[in-house]
């Protein structure tokens, strides 16, 4: 084995004994199960109700999770005054492990409805990401709703803006086993997932996917916001 492969394992194996540890307390792990539960993103006031504790004791248990990478942490995007509170919802990288549905779930469902209904990866993918827009409400801008996306299947997205041009470099493959094998497949259904949301957002128009090797990540999407009339603007 190479000293890279080792090392990898090395820090996988860390990883997951630090997610035991968080999860070792039933109080925690309750809070894990009701956030990955919950429909949406979770406020302390929220869960306090749930495990009839104070927030400074629900705010140090989350702060476990949070650092073992169970769950992620977000502002609160609100119109009315006063100040935003913290949100929390389940860490996309989570996913797949202590009996979370995981990206490899997802994929495997879109490979079967493509199987079944005879349509390419790619509109199969546009067709869920279609669905997933639809359900994504509120007065967020569509760029930020597609980055929290992608950034919630997994891919860890950088974002580089130039204008109306906006590049999402993909610092991460949740697919990077399946994807090395058949990027053609994987690759043309993360494209058209990409561009069903973009549609679905609206004003977002998917430029192109530019494909390195997935398990380097580097992967690029390519982003144009565009006018009401759908006309790109640059």
């Amino acid at each position: 084995m190479s000293k890279s492969y080792e090392a990898k394992d090395t820090m996988v194996n860390h990883e997951l004994q630090q997610e035991a540890r968080a999860l070792g307390d039933r109080t925690r792990h309750r809070l894990f199960r009701y956030i990955v539960d919950a429909p949406g993103p979770v406020g302390v006031a929220e869960l306090t109700q749930f495990v009839h504790l104070n927030h400074n004791a629900v705010r140090q248990h989350l702060a476990v999770l949070k650092e073992a990478g169970l769950i992620a942490e977000e502002i609160e995007k609100r119109s009315r005054p006063g100040r935003p509170g913290l949100l929390y919802r389940a860490h996309p990288e989570a996913a797949g492990k202590w009996n979370l549905p995981g990206a490899y779930s997802w994929l495997a469902t879109l490979l079967s409805d493509a199987i079944r209904s005879g349509q390419s990866p790619r509109e199969v993918g546009r067709q869920d990401g279609n669905r997933r827009a639809a359900e994504l409400v509120g007065s967020t801008e569509g760029v930020e709703l597609l980055e929290a996306e992608i950034t919630r299947r997994g891919f860890r997205p950088q974002r580089v803006q130039r204008g109306r041009r906006i590049d999402f470099v993909l610092q991460r493959c949740p697919f990077a086993d399946v994807a090395e094998s058949d990027p053609d497949t994987v690759c043309q259904l993360h494209l058209g997932l990409a561009e069903g949301l973009a549609e679905g957002l609206g004003g977002l128009m998917v430029e192109r996917l530019t494909v390195l090797d997935p398990r380097q990540a580097g992967c690029c999407l390519t982003i144009l916001q565009c006018s009401v009339d759908g006309a790109a603007n640059i």
